[in-house]
């Protein structure tokens, strides 16, 4: 994956003792507020995608509903027969238990994803500038595709420990039937789930190849923008408003391609939180729902969600580090 040199991409790759502390803590909070926000802002349409009804009969303009109606519990790509479209599945949610239901498991999505958005964007910066330093100028410019390859997936496996408690949780809460709502309630009843890292290794099955893929495709994208698109100027005399534009549409890119490699990872994390999979292994759980079923149901809604999520997030976090004071990311910077 070496690239070629191109009129914007001759810059060699920066070492490391040209970033300080303090450019590091700033790429750490902008992160925080990337992942953090956009999931949470999401999680309507992460409940909806997660969450399908057991009873047949709720409409969802019945106004009469009653407490015999059994909460959301089954994953949507079990029964895509029923629940064919994430807007049924979101009317049905709001009609059980108005916007509240909607925004189940928010406070750990905020939480959760935070933390996750400050170690995947933090130390994918410093695990990039410490790679790159151990290399000759020369060497780290040839390989500089593996570079980022490489501090992506170390960045990520701190990232999903971070994650992996308030992940289970938020998915208990959203999926599971009489489960508390609550933070403080919550936390005491996640006991025997495998709780806190119960489901690190599908999660870092899910999240190490979606933010290698995330993180070399956009740049990718930024690179090729700037070298073959925008190439009358250096990248740092463009507006601003035009960085950033560039920014929301590689990230954009580079969530679709997220979204198909990280798909059947996180549909078997779903299906770990039903109570007939309890005590299931991975490997079993992932061979009764068929492989087919794993790569292509729901995929469409996680291709939409996760293109806008990446985009937004990448523009946020760029947002923030031009507030900051710092260069975008990307493109021989």
């Amino acid at each position: 994956m070496s690239l070629a040199p191109t009129a914007t991409a001759t810059t060699l790759p920066l070492k490391s003792s040209a970033h300080d502390a303090t450019y590091y803590a700033k790429c750490m909070v902008g992160g925080a507020l990337a992942c953090g926000l956009t999931h949470t802002a999401l999680t309507p349409i992460d409940v909806s995608k997660c969450n399908v009804k057991r009873k047949p009969s709720i409409h969802p303009h019945n106004s009469s509903l009653t407490s015999s109606i059994v909460l959301p519990h089954l994953q949507m790509q079990v029964d895509p027969k029923r629940y064919t479209s994430l807007l049924t599945t979101a009317r049905l949610l709001h009609a059980q238990g108005g916007a509240r239901n909607l925004f189940k498991g928010w406070l750990p999505t905020l939480a959760g994803y935070s933390m996750q958005g400050t170690f995947k964007y933090g130390l994918y910066e410093i695990f990039k500038d410490r790679y790159t330093s151990l290399l000759s100028p020369e060497t780290a410019h040839r390989h500089q595709e593996l570079i980022w390859c490489a501090a992506s997936a170390s960045a990520e496996v701190v990232a999903d420990v971070a994650l992996c408690p308030l992940e289970m949780v938020k998915v208990r809460m959203q999926t599971t039937e009489g489960f508390p709502t609550t933070m403080r309630a919550a936390l005491p009843a996640m006991k025997g789930s495998g709780f806190p890292f119960g489901a690190i290794g599908p999660l870092w099955g899910r999240q190490i190849p979606y933010t290698v893929a995330m993180f070399w495709s956009f740049e990718k994208c930024v690179d090729l923008v700037y070298s073959k698109l925008l190439t009358d100027r250096p990248k740092d005399q463009y507006a601003k408003t035009t960085q950033l534009g560039v920014t929301f549409a590689a990230g954009y890119a580079a969530g679709i391609l997220c979204a198909v490699v990280s798909h059947p990872a996180d549909s078997v994390v779903s299906l770990m939180t039903k109570s007939g999979n309890k005590g299931k292994g991975v490997l079993q759980i992932a061979r009764e729902a068929g492989f087919v079923n794993l790569i292509t149901k729901g995929l469409s809604t996680r291709i939409v969600m996760i293109g806008t999520l990446t985009g937004l997030q990448w523009w946020i976090y760029d947002a923030f580090k031009t507030a900051a004071g710092l260069a975008t990311t990307g493109g021989g910077h």
